[in-house]
């Protein structure tokens, strides 16, 4: 998700490509005799929900995995002078800033992470691409698709300087799903038949909750579909290995108006007044069927409405020799039938993904401990930097990002013609979501992406 820091908006100025500073020369970070790594500076746009997210994968990532350069929480960057100082003390940051513009201007920031809503990704991102910066960018990529295409090109360009951009979509970093689509790529499945995705919320159910930015399109970009859906789209494409390219949807605003935001808002909290209505702009709930490239059939729903559901994400992915299904609220379990053994045995059975050379488990506790929800930002971190530093294209990429903004936008375009089946054009072919097998194959072993 997106945060309420939204920065102001300008353009930097362009420079030369940033790779990993060498100005404090090797530093010996202490993960052996004689190891030495030069750093790798952050610097961050935002710092509510997932910039306290982030912070904690950027301020763990060293201490856990052993990485190829040093990470350093250089700078944090919000419009209020006292609240961003605030957070850098308390999230560990070593400066703040109030414009983005001067934390993409620091020599000491290499990278640069986006944590704002959507409508300032892509002028932030081209700027930090722009100066030479490597950049992640929290999910949806963008607000629409032209502007995921801007950024996607110029991402494609910025590589051939030795610069990275990743989309935090944090799901695919989870032991469980990686070991999903590990299985999936070894063929434990078979030929795909089905995909059913469902990702329930219920913090809007109230029709008192104010006005929020989640929910206005010219700051969000969409609702429930943007903020939930952009997750199990990109998590079916990661977990099948292959592209939807059609889909026939549903889209609804239960609640059309709210009272305008009369205090600070953080994360899914805020506090309303009981003075004027806004208009909500986007939409509560998203239900749609698509096909993948394989004739594959799949089913989503994306709501904010569901009542009593917390953060329920659930998948089954059901193939020719056998099924997988997933649950959030049980992240470090799998359920897994093979279709293959006799029927008298055969049913579905818990793999427990806590083992060492489960996907990222080999620098974390015994088996049996399992991890949470903040764990997969460290995995995303660290995949980041081995990226920076072996010079491989991060996943998911820009292009990846476009691919899921595509959907979406198909996904509303069905929506507002009554259902109609709406193809979606295909991803960009350097980066398409079928080559997710590479990671998934890494995210076992130390270099993993």
């Amino acid at each position: 998700m997106g945060q309420p820091e939204q920065p102001e908006s300008g353009v930097a100025a362009g420079a030369g490509p940033v790779g990993i500073s060498a100005d404090t020369g090797p530093v010996d970070v202490g993960t052996g005799a004689g190891s030495m790594k030069r750093r790798l500076g952050v610097g961050m746009v935002g710092y509510a929900f997932m910039g306290a997210a982030h912070s904690q994968g950027w301020r763990t990532v060293g201490r856990v995995f052993d990485l190829p350069c040093r990470p350093e929480l250089a700078a944090i960057c919000g419009r209020d002078a006292d609240a961003v100082r605030a957070a850098a003390d308390r999230l560990g940051w070593a400066a703040a800033e109030t414009d983005w513009r001067e934390l993409i201007a620091r020599d000491d920031v290499d990278l640069v992470d986006i944590c704002t809503p959507g409508d300032s990704h892509a002028e932030i991102a081209l700027a930090a691409l722009a100066a030479g910066k490597h950049v992640l960018c929290e999910k949806p990529l963008a607000n629409t698709v032209e502007e995921a295409e801007a950024m996607a090109e110029a991402a494609e360009q910025a590589r051939a300087r030795g610069q990275v951009a990743m989309v935090g979509f944090n799901y695919r970093r989870l032991p469980a799903t990686a070991l999903a689509r590990k299985m999936v790529a070894d063929g434990r499945l078979g030929a795909l038949r089905h995909v059913r995705v469902t990702y329930l919320q219920d913090w809007l159910v109230d029709p008192g909750f104010p006005l929020t930015w989640r929910l206005q399109r010219e700051v969000a970009g969409s609702g429930a579909l943007g903020d939930l859906g952009a997750h199990i789209v990109d998590l079916a494409q990661y977990l099948a290995g292959e592209p939807l390219v059609g889909v026939s949807a549903l889209t609804e605003t239960f609640v059309r108006e709210r009272p305008l935001l009369a205090g600070a808002s953080a994360g899914l909290s805020a506090t309303g007044g009981g003075g004027p209505l806004g208009t909500v702009t986007v939409d509560d709930a998203a239900l749609f069927t698509g096909r993948f490239a394989s004739g594959a059939l799949a089913s989503f729903e994306a709501t904010r409405f569901a009542t009593g559901r917390k953060n329920a994400l659930r998948l089954e992915l059901n193939g020719e020799r056998g099924s997988l299904a997933f649950d959030l609220e049980r992240l470090n379990e799998l359920s897994f039938h093979d279709h293959t053994e006799p029927g008298v045995s055969a049913g579905f059975r818990r793999i427990l993904v806590t083992e060492p050379d489960h996907p990222y488990l080999e620098a974390w506790w015994p088996p049996g401990h399992g991890l949470g929800y903040e764990h997969s930002f460290v995995h995303q971190a660290r995949d980041l930097v081995t990226a920076i530093a072996t010079g491989v294209v991060p996943e998911p990429s820009f292009a990846d990002g476009l691919g899921v903004q595509r959907v979406l936008a198909a996904v509303e375009e069905s929506a507002a013609k009554n259902s109609v089946y709406t193809p979606v054009p295909p991803a960009p072919a350097a980066a398409t979501a079928t080559d997710s097998d590479s990671h998934a194959s890494s995210a076992s072993s130390v270099s993993s992406v």
